[in-house]
C-alpha cells in the first residue's frame, strides 16, 4: 500500500524538505527508471531525492526486507545506510539524486504490486433471517456448504456442534464452518429471537471462531443492527453494504479470537465425549423416520446405552430418549407443512404406535394439536 510521504511517516529513514529547498550538493544525477523495473540502492551517506518526470514510488527499509512504500512527490533526505528502491508507478519516470557519496546500486528487480487486496472476502450471502422461535424449539441437525453465524437477540439458545453444547445468551453469537454438522434447541420455557446468516467466505481460516461463543460487544452488535436496517431498506447498494458489514463483523471476531481471552483448550476426554454425542445426533437425524431407541442409537456408535445417557445428561441436559422424541416431533411439523401425508401416515412414517399417541405427544410439546398446526401454516 502506498503511503503519504510525510515527516511523521518517513522520520525513521530521513526527513522531508521544503519543495524549493535545494540539495546541499551540486552533483545532481538524473536516474531514468523503466516501467516494470525497481532499482535497489543503499545510501552510503545522506542522500537527496526528488521527483523529476513521471510518477515514482520510493520504498525504504533499514534491513532490506521490510519496506514501506511512498509516493515520491516532494524532496526528501535519506539517512546513511538506508535501503531504497525507485519504481515507476505507470510507464517510465525519472528521479533527481544528489549525495556526497553516491548510493550503492545493488540490483534491478521486477516491480512489485503496490495494490492492496483483501485477505478476507465474503463472497456471497445465502440466507439472512431474523427469527422468533417457539418455546422449546428444536430441529434435527444439519450441515451445508455455507458457513453460518447465529446471534441471540433475546432469550437464550443451545448451540450444538461436534457434540459440544454451548448456551448462547442474549448478545452472544457462534459460528459454524462449511460442512460442520450443527443444531440448535431452546429450553422448554424459552422462546428466543435470533439472527442467522449463512454465507461463503474466502481467504480466511475460520477455525479460531469455531466451537465457542462470542459476547458480541458494542461494535459487533452495531454491525449486526446496521445489516438488519439495510435488509429492511433494500434500496440501492443495500446488498453491497450487507456484504461489507458482515466482512467487518468477521474481522472483528477474528481479532477478538486472538486476544488473551481466547477459547480455552478442551481436555482430550471432553473432545472424545463430544464426538460420541455428535455421532449419536447425526445418527438420529439420519434415521429419524425409523424406529429409534436409546440402545439402538448407542449400538450404532459402539457405546453402552447407560454411557450414552450419562453423556447426554452431562453435555445437553436432556436424555437421549427425550432428544429422539423432540427430533421426531420437529420432523412431523416439517411433514405437516409439506402437506403430502395425512396424520395417520405421518405417525406411521415416524414409527408411532398409533396416530392418537402421536397427536397426544404433539399437543404436549407444542401446545396445539396437529390439526390446529396444519391450519396455521396453510
Amino acid at each position: 500500500m502506498i503511503r503519504n510521504l510525510s515527516q511523521q511517516n518517513i522520520r525513521q529513514f530521513g526527513t522531508i524538505l521544503a519543495e524549493k529547498e535545494p540539495s546541499r550538493y551540486a552533483n545532481h544525477h538524473s536516474l531514468p527508471l523503466k516501467d516494470g523495473k525497481a532499482e535497489l540502492y543503499q545510501t552510503v551517506a545522506q542522500t537527496w531525492l526528488n521527483r523529476e518526470c513521471g510518477l515514482t514510488i520510493l520504498s525504504v527499509s533499514t534491513d532490506n526486507e521490510n519496506f514501506l512504500d511512498f509516493y515520491l512527490d516532494k524532496p526528501v533526505w535519506l539517512h546513511g545506510g538506508v535501503y531504497f528502491t525507485l519504481t515507476p508507478f505507470q510507464g517510465n519516470s525519472s528521479v533527481q539524486l544528489s549525495a556526497f557519496s553516491t548510493p550503492r546500486h545493488l540490483e534491478t528487480r521486477l516491480a512489485g504490486n503496490f495494490m492492496v487486496y483483501p485477505e478476507l472476502r465474503v463472497e456471497s450471502i445465502c440466507t439472512f433471517f431474523y427469527q422468533e422461535l417457539e418455546q422449546g424449539h428444536l430441529v434435527s441437525g444439519e450441515s451445508h456448504s455455507m458457513a453460518e453465524l447465529t446471534y441471540v437477540d433475546q432469550g437464550s439458545l443451545h448451540s450444538v456442534a461436534d457434540g459440544q453444547d454451548i448456551l448462547l445468551e442474549q448478545g452472544d453469537m457462534a459460528l459454524f464452518a462449511p460442512y460442520q454438522w450443527h443444531m440448535h434447541y431452546a429450553d422448554t420455557d424459552v422462546a428466543p429471537r435470533i439472527v442467522t446468516i449463512s454465507f461463503s467466505v474466502s481467504g480466511c481460516d475460520l477455525t479460531p471462531l469455531l466451537n465457542r461463543k462470542f459476547p458480541s460487544g458494542q461494535k459487533a452488535a452495531d454491525l449486526l443492527r446496521r445489516m438488519l436496517r439495510e435488509q429492511e431498506l433494500m434500496n440501492q447498494h443495500s446488498t453491497d453494504m450487507i456484504l461489507s458489514l458482515l466482512q467487518q463483523l468477521l474481522i472483528t471476531l477474528l481479532r477478538e479470537a486472538h486476544t488473551p481471552a481466547a477459547k480455552p483448550q478442551i481436555p482430550h476426554f471432553a473432545n472424545n465425549e463430544n464426538e460420541i454425542i455428535r455421532k449419536a445426533q447425526q445418527f438420529i437425524s439420519a434415521h429419524v423416520r425409523e424406529k429409534l431407541s436409546v440402545p439402538s442409537v448407542a449400538q450404532s456408535i459402539n457405546v453402552s446405552a447407560s454411557y450414552l445417557t450419562a453423556l447426554f445428561h452431562k453435555h445437553l441436559q436432556i436424555s437421549p430418549g427425550e432428544y429422539i422424541r423432540r427430533i421426531k416431533l420437529q420432523e412431523s411439523k416439517q411433514m405437516i407443512r409439506e402437506g403430502e401425508l395425512n396424520f395417520t401416515q405421518i405417525a406411521e412414517a415416524l414409527q408411532y404406535s398409533t396416530v392418537h399417541h402421536f397427536s397426544r405427544q404433539f399437543k404436549e410439546k407444542f401446545g396445539i394439536t396437529p390439526t390446529e398446526y396444519a391450519k396455521s401454516v396453510r
